[in-house]
């Protein structure tokens, strides 16, 4: 799957399926909201705002689900 920023997609949480917008890819470590990620090249890390909150988050790809 190819996303790229814009791109509407969908995750599960323990809430049900939430929607949002792809903000952006992350290839390399990097510490949101004082955690700290590794994205691989297989599975890259994307920061994703809800639609419904307007909060971001971080998600691997494989996580995500292009609408």
């Amino acid at each position: 799957m190819a996303l790229s920023k814009g791109d509407e997609v969908h995750w599960n949480t323990s809430q049900g399926t939430t929607t949002g917008t792809v903000v952006e890819k992350k290839t390399k470590d990097f510490t949101f909201e004082g955690q700290h990620f590794t994205p691989t090249d297989d599975d890259p890390y994307w920061i994703v705002e809800s639609e419904k909150s307007g909060n971001k988050a971080a998600h691997k790809e494989s996580a995500l689900t292009k609408k």
